[in-house]
């Protein structure tokens, strides 16, 4: 895998990969930044979520639940001192659809944190991951709780 960045003036760079998409990165003005993209910690947030997220989405699709809804959270503590890494990260799941089996989501989700995705599999070994789902029911576009819980090795 290769990735890289371009700059364009300032802090202001493109960013991309081997499958050829690209994404602004930028910086705070605080700091002599445009605020013109994304900060590379959020990348990084945004990388676990999605990676996760496919892995749950795709194992949860096989095991037949009838998902109508579904979004992966992260919510990333930093250290106040440079160079501001993640000291915790909660990863919350939110499986909306019609009679989601709560067993179906915990295996999916340990799937996930023990086997499949890389990026929590890196990050797991220096921050400490606290891993949240909820199940809601689709009554007719409205969501209903159903339940919130945490899965734990």
């Amino acid at each position: 895998m290769n990735a890289k960045v371009t700059w364009k003036h300032g802090l202001s760079f493109n960013g991309s990969a081997d499958t050829g998409f690209e994404l602004p990165l930028g910086a705070d003005p605080s700091v002599g930044g445009a605020n013109d993209g994304f900060r590379p910690l959020e990348l990084m947030a945004v990388s676990l979520a999605g990676c996760t997220a496919m892995d749950v989405i795709s194992i949860l699709r096989k095991k037949q639940q009838d998902v109508t809804g579904f979004e992966v959270r992260v919510s990333a503590e930093q250290q106040h001192e440079h160079p501001h890494v993640f000291t915790k990260a909660v990863i919350t799941y939110e499986v909306t659809g019609h009679a989601i089996a709560e067993a179906a989501v915990v295996r999916a989700i340990e799937l996930s944190a023990t086997k499949y995705c890389p990026a929590q599999a890196m990050l797991a070994k220096t921050v400490p991951m606290e891993l949240v789902y909820e199940i809601y029911e689709d009554r007719e576009g409205v969501k209903e709780l159903v339940l919130k819980s945490r899965w734990q090795p």
